[in-house]
């Protein structure tokens, strides 16, 4: 397979502060972020391709690849993986919050990797500060110094300081940013705006 400019890994909380309903905004809102025109035109435009991979996280031992690596170099072949985003199952149990398994489980998925790619990043998304397995802290650190990217996207309805947490122990690497939602209903939009900037890298 062909060098590509990005690989990305969308990282998903499915712990139990995540209620059914609002999994389902999650899904929903990174889906229709996907399909936004902008993200698509920074993905696949003028000759853009990128691989993807959804990677669905709660406890410790709970982490689940729900799509692996996919090749995207057309819009409907972003316009298909979104779709997996769409209808994805809820197959990890509902349990606590292992951010840094959840980065170790980014890290192996990163290793088997089908290509090469100019820039990596994992975008971890999550409403809660990790509370079970390794601390985050090390494996960002491991992660940053390889240069690969962690960025967040904060859900603040349960922990209005949570974007602190993910500060000082979760994202990491070149241009790492977080950024924040007030609730899920804001979800959609708070992705766009993330994947936009993410798709488009640092601007030189």
């Amino acid at each position: 397979m062909d060098p590509v400019d990005l690989a990305l890994i969308l990282a998903l909380d499915g712990s139990a502060s995540v209620t059914y309903e609002e999994f389902g905004l999650i899904a929903g809102g990174m889906a229709a972020a996907l399909r936004d025109q902008a993200v698509v035109e920074g993905l696949v435009g003028q000759g853009r391709s990128a691989i993807l991979a959804l990677l669905l996280w709660s406890g410790a031992g709970q982490q689940d690849v729900i799509t692996p690596w996919t090749r995207v170099a057309t819009a409907d072949a972003l316009a298909a993986f979104a779709q997996t985003v769409d209808d994805m199952p809820r197959t990890v149990r509902a349990g606590q919050t292992a951010i840094g398994e959840a980065l170790l489980a980014a890290l192996t998925l990163l290793a088997h990797a089908p290509t090469q790619a100019r820039r990596t990043v994992v975008d971890v998304v999550g409403d809660g500060r990790s509370n079970d397995g390794i601390p985050p802290g090390p494996v960002r650190d491991r992660m940053a110094a390889a240069g690969i990217t962690i960025n967040g996207l904060c859900v603040l309805h349960e922990e209005p300081d949570l974007l602190t947490s993910y500060t000082e122990e979760v994202i990491g690497g070149p241009g790492a940013f977080a950024v924040t939602c007030a609730d899920y209903p804001d979800f959609a939009e708070a992705m766009r705006q993330k994947l936009v900037r993410e798709v488009l890298g640092p601007v030189v």
